[in-house]
This record gives structure tokens, sequence and C-alpha cells, in this order.
């Protein structure tokens, strides 16, 4: 591990004493009552007031019909895909998901649980790669894709750090061919595309409220749809699909996915702030563009013609000629420094040795080892049969790993002092030195 205490690019830059965090939970006060009032009147399980009201508020910020509060984010898709699945395909045979023997056009640089639900209802994921001005599914790549694969039916995406897909493009092609969209906007809570909340951009939507997420229950996240009757049978999958009997009847597989009063409760108190947090994290954002404006850098891309993003993540793409000599293995990285360049791995170390934190772009999914036997299309076609996708430059045709290599998360808590932020800066700023 290198040591960036003793490098003189970083003499007289101390530690913060306190931990600056990537993206920490924001308490407010109001939570607290909220969870009092489920321990004094004694709805500490699943159900009370707190879960009622969360899903009211939860589908009038999204703009949906109906919400369905859940364990997490997780949850929440595992349902939306195996909803879809059997909407699409119909009831599965004994023992297989709803999505068994069929194929799934997911995003390919997003966080696993975008894509395990695929596979947990049997289906094989198809990755699709990434475009450059929204950091979203690439409309180019998922087109060559139907062209592939014509038979796929079912589309799961997720919009990424804050910032809406370009979902006028992805939802013609879908509409195009037939197929139904899962929207995952766990990291998007208040984002919107061309006036049109995240979470109601797809056919299904699902939101989070993991600790780190814009507005947070600590965990827990919902389920979101148009459908009473989809909302209702999420609802009924979330508790062991309990049957409608005097004693315990289940005639279909269920799951423990619903969320608990308490945790409704923390998120509850949480919803009023969503604004705020969102104007918060926009100043970081700002900040953050404008103080590192002098390096070979940019910001990650926020489409404020089409979307009003949430700002959850501020993140870094360094210029390609700016890039020092880097290299990654599955779990551990090497590089060489040199003036006037630098690389994601040497920022993160920089920022961790003085107490900061931040994190890596979210690997993509088709290089992970899990997933590396699936195919992978780029706006080239077959990502996997094309021996120049290995070649990660600006511009090339796989987009994902590109911009994993060269980007990273900076510290984004809306709570950071500009003081901080400052310090933060001048530490990047040092790192190309």
């Amino acid at each position: 591990m290198y040591n960036f205490n003793s490098d003189p690019r970083f003499k007289n830059v101390q530690p913060f004493e306190k931990r600056v965090w990537l993206s920490s939970p924001t308490m407010h006060g109001e939570e607290l009552e909220y969870m009092k009032d489920a321990y004094e009147t004694n709805w500490m399980s699943t159900v009370g007031t707190n879960i009622e009201e969360l899903e009211r508020l939860i589908a009038e910020k999204a703009g949906v019909k109906h919400a369905v509060a859940l364990s997490s984010g997780t949850a929440a898709l595992h349902l939306a895909v195996k909803l879809a699945g059997e909407r699409l395909y119909g009831m599965p045979k004994a023992g297989n998901g709803t999505l068994a023997g069929h194929k799934v056009f997911c995003s390919d640089m997003t966080f696993s649980a975008t894509v395990n639900p695929v596979a947990y209802e049997g289906g094989e994921a198809v990755f699709i790669d990434t475009e450059y001005d929204a950091w979203g599914m690439d409309p180019i790549a998922l087109e060559k894709a139907f062209q592939l694969y014509p038979d796929v039916k079912l589309v799961v995406l997720a919009h990424l750090y804050g910032t809406p897909a370009k979902m006028d493009e992805i939802r013609n092609i879908c509409d195009k061919h037939g197929a139904f969209i899962v929207e995952d906007a766990a990291e998007s809570l208040g984002a919107e595309y061309k006036g049109v909340k995240a979470g109601k951009l797809g056919d299904y939507g699902i939101v989070s409220f993991n600790g780190n997420k814009i507005i947070t229950g600590s965990s827990g996240g919902a389920f979101l749809t148009d459908s009473r009757a989809d909302a209702d049978k999420a609802r009924k999958w979330s508790t062991q699909s309990r049957e409608a009997a005097p004693w315990y009847q289940h005639e279909e597989l269920g799951y423990n996915y619903r969320m608990s009063n308490v945790i409704a409760g923390v998120a509850r108190g949480q919803m009023k702030y969503l604004e705020t947090h969102i104007r918060q994290k926009r100043a970081v954002y700002e900040r953050y563009k404008e103080g590192l404006c002098d390096l070979p850098v940019s910001m990650n891309p926020m489409d404020l013609q089409n979307s009003a993003p949430n700002f959850w993540m501020s993140c870094l793409l360094i210029d390609a000629e700016a890039m020092c000599e880097s290299v990654r293995s599955e779990r551990n990285y090497l590089f060489a420094h040199r003036f006037g360049k630098s690389c994601p791995d040497e920022i993160l170390g920089a920022l961790d040795s003085f107490n900061a934190e931040g994190r890596p772009i979210w690997k993509p999914m088709h290089l992970q080892s899990m997933y590396r036997s699936h195919a992978f299309v780029t706006a080239d076609g077959d990502g996997r049969g094309n021996s120049n996708t290995c070649i990660h430059a600006q511009g090339h045709a796989d987009h994902g790993a590109d911009i994993f290599n060269r980007g990273l998360c900076l510290p984004s808590d809306n709570k950071m002092t500009c003081e901080e932020q400052e310090r933060i800066i001048d530490i990047i700023h040092r790192c190309f030195e």
C-alpha cells in the first residue's frame, strides 16, 4: 500500500479529524417521533400507520398510483422482475422462476442488485453497454441487442448516480419491440426526466431507502406501479403469499420482504426533506465542478436539458490522456504516478489516507466473474465477439469499462462543510502534481 503521508506532494496536509463520508444518512428529528409512535402503540412489525403513510408519500413523490414498502430496494426489484416475468410469460412450472429459459436486457454499469433478480427468477441477463451523456443504458446498443435477440421482452435498466437514462429513446425502442421496462431508480428518488419522476418512467419502478441514499430508512425500498392489482400481488408475495383464510394458507411461493413499521417511521420522517437534500447535493456537485475545472477531468454528466437530476453522487472522470499507468486485477491494483497525470486508485488512496471516503465507479457486470459467460452488447454489436472492446479509450465501444477505469465517486455527503470540500479538492489537485 502506497504511503501518501510521506509523499512530498502531500506535505502539510492534515487528516480530517472526523471521517468525511461518501454519503451518510442526514437525520432531522422527526424520524424519532415516528419511531417512538411505533414503539408506544406497539406496532413494531410489518403493519402500521408509518407504512401506510410512507406508501402514500412515496407514490405521491414518484407520481404513481401505488407504492409497496419493502425490506430493501433489492426486494422491490425482485418482485418487480417476478411480476414482469409472470405478466410476459405466464405462471412458471413448479420449481422454476417466472423468467426460466428467457433472456433479459440489463444495464451493464450498475450495482449487482439491479441484475441479480433476473437470476433469482431463472432468467439470463444480456448486458447492454453504457452511453457517455448520462451514464445510462445506451439506446444504440439496446437496438443492436434487439437485432441479435429479437425474442427478448424485458428490459431492466438503472439510473446511475441520480441522473435518469435516455428514457424517450429507450421507451421508443422497447415499444417498437414490445418489451416491458423495469426501472431501477434506487439512486434517483426525486429526479425527473422531461417532467416525469424517476420511478414512473418504466412499466414498474423501484426506489431504495438504504443508509447512503438521498432519503433513508436505514434500509428498505419500495415497488412502484400504477396497477392496483400488481401492487396487491407484490404486497401478498412480500408477506409469504398468505391467502385470505382463517389459518396460514399458502398456494404460491412467497417472501419475507415487507418493511417494518419502525423503519417506515424513519423514512416517513425523512420525506419532507427530499428537496432540501437535493439542493444540498447539487451544491456539493457545483463546488467540485468549479474547484476542479483547471484539471484534466470532468464531472459525471448531468443531462440538465432533459433531466432534473437529484445529484446523489458527485463523480470524477479523468481525461484519457491524463491517466497515469495503472492496472487492476480482480481485487488489487497498481499504478505508476506521472507528473500531470493520475488515476482513480491514486486519488481514492490519497483521500482515504487523509480520512475521506471515495469509491470506484460501479464495475460493469460483463466484467464480473459471475457474469462473464453472459452476452454483452455495445453500439457495435456483440461486445464479446469484438476484440477491440478490450481497448478502453474515450469514444470506444466498451464505454462502461472505460468509465470504470477512468472514473471515481467523490465524497458527496450533504453534511460536508465547504472547508472540508476545499481540502478534498486540494488533495485531488496534489495527485496531479
